[in-house]
C-alpha cells in the first residue's frame, strides 16, 4: 500500500466520509433494505466519496492505477490486459488526434493517460474525489502528460452545468456511471455534453439478463457487489440500454465482453488461485487476493490505522471489498453479472 496514504488524514472530512460510508452497510440484509436503499441514491455523492476515501490506496495495491476489470488472453500480462481493454474502447469510438474528449469518473487517471497516447486525444478527467485528483495529477505531471490529460473536480449529475452543451467531441466512462442514482440521468447529462455528432463509450457494470431480482440468492449478490464498491443500486442490462435510448443516443454497438467463451476469466485475478497466474509478475496480483494475502493486508492496514497512516476506517472498506470480490466471482462464475457491458452509441447530429 502506497505511503502517500497519509494525504488524506490533513481533511478531518476525509475520516468522517470513511466512518459514514461504514454506517450505510451496517444494517441486515434482509430489515429495512427499502430505506436504505433510497437513502444510497439520495446521498450518492457522500457514498462514493467515502467509499474513494477508504478504497483508493486498495486499489492501487491491487489494481495499480486503472481501477476496472478486463479480458485475458491466456498467457497476458495483468497490466497489459487492461491497457488493451483501454485501447479497444478507444478504437471503438474512433477517437483520434485532436479530439476534446471527457473521461467520466476517471479515478487516479490510469485510463486518462493510456487513451491519451494511444489516441493522442486531448483528455478531461472528471472526479467527484479531491483525493483522486490529487493522485491523478500527481502521476500524469510524472509523466510529462499534464499538457494533454487535465482533471476537473465535478459531479457527472450535472455535466451540462460545469462544462455547457456541446462542448465534447467525445465521452467516455469506464465502471464509473453505475455509481450514479439512475442511468438515465447520468446519460442525459453526458447527451447534453456532446456535440452534435459526438460519441459516448461505456464500459457498464450490470446485471445480466439470466439475474431475477426474485430469487432471494440473486437479490443478495447485487446487494454484496454494492456493498463491497460503493454502488447505490445494481441495476440490469436493459435498465442500461433503454436509459441510452430514452435520453437520445442512437446505439451503434452493444456487446457484453464477460460473454465472449475466454479460456480466462475477467474474474480470475480475484480468484486467489496462484496457480492461475498468468505471467511470473502476475503472482504477487494474484496472491494479494489469496486467504494470506488478505489476512496480510488486512493486519498490515490494522496496523498503519493505529499509527495514524491510513485513515481510521480503511480496514472496514477492506473488509467490504473482501465481500464484494467474492460476491463479484460468484455472480461471474454464474453469468449473473458483467463489469463490461460495451455500449458505443452517438448523439444525432440534428
Amino acid at each position: 500500500m502506497s505511503s502517500s496514504a497519509t494525504a488524506p488524514l490533513s481533511d478531518g472530512r476525509v475520516q468522517n466520509r470513511i466512518e459514514n460510508y461504514n454506517q450505510f452497510w451496517k444494517k441486515d440484509l434482509n430489515t429495512e433494505e427499502d430505506k436504505d436503499n433510497k437513502n444510497r441514491l439520495d446521498q450518492y455523492t457522500e457514498v462514493v466519496n467515502g467509499y474513494y476515501d477508504g478504497a483508493t490506496d486498495l486499489y492501487e495495491y491491487g489494481w495499480s492505477q486503472s481501477f476496472h476489470f478486463s479480458r485475458f488472453y491466456k498467457g497476458e500480462a495483468f497490466l497489459a490486459s487492461l491497457a488493451r481493454h483501454e485501447h479497444y474502447l478507444a478504437s471503438q469510438m474512433t477517437l483520434r488526434p485532436g479530439m476534446r474528449v471527457l473521461d467520466v469518473g476517471c479515478g487516479v487517471g490510469g485510463p486518462a493517460r493510456e487513451i491519451a497516447q494511444f489516441s493522442d486525444a486531448q483528455i478531461v478527467g472528471l472526479n467527484n474525489n479531491d483525493f483522486q485528483l490529487q493522485r491523478a495529477r500527481k502521476y500524469t505531471k510524472n509523466m510529462g502528460l499534464e499538457n494533454q490529460v487535465t482533471f476537473v473536480k465535478g459531479d457527472f449529475m450535472k455535466l451540462s452545468e460545469q462544462f455547457g452543451e456541446n462542448s465534447f467531441d467525445a465521452v467516455y466512462a469506464i465502471e464509473a456511471t453505475v455509481h450514479a442514482p439512475s442511468f438515465e440521468g447520468v446519460y442525459g447529462e453526458i447527451f447534453k455534453v456532446l456535440k452534435p455528432g459526438g460519441v459516448f463509450g461505456v464500459y457498464e457494470w450490470v446485471m445480466t439478463d439470466d439475474w431475477d431480482p426474485s430469487i432471494p440468492a440473486h437479490k443478495e449478490l447485487a446487494h454484496r457487489i454494492e456493498l463491497g464498491n460503493g454502488i447505490p443500486e445494481m441495476r440490469p442490462i436493459s435498465n442500461s440500454r433503454n436509459a441510452l435510448k430514452a435520453v437520445g443516443f442512437e446505439i451503434e454497438h452493444e456487446e457484453d465482453l464477460a460473454a465472449r467463451p475466454d479460456e480466462i476469466p475477467w474474474y480470475y485475478p480475484l480468484e486467489g488461485d496462484i496457480r492461475k497466474a498468468q505471467t511470473f509478475w502476475d503472482y504477487f496480483t494474484v496472491w494479494r487476493m489469496s486467504k494470506s494475502g488478505q489476512f496480510f493486508s488486512h493486519n498490515a492496514m490494522w496496523v498503519m490505522e493505529k499509527f495514524g497512516l491510513l485513515p481510521k476506517g480503511t480496514s472496514s472498506v477492506g473488509e467490504s471489498l473482501k465481500v464484494a470480490g467474492e460476491a463479484l466471482v460468484a455472480s461471474g462464475q454464474a453469468k449473473l453479472f458483467t463489469p463490461m457491458y460495451l455500449v458505443v452509441s452517438r448523439k444525432p447530429k440534428n
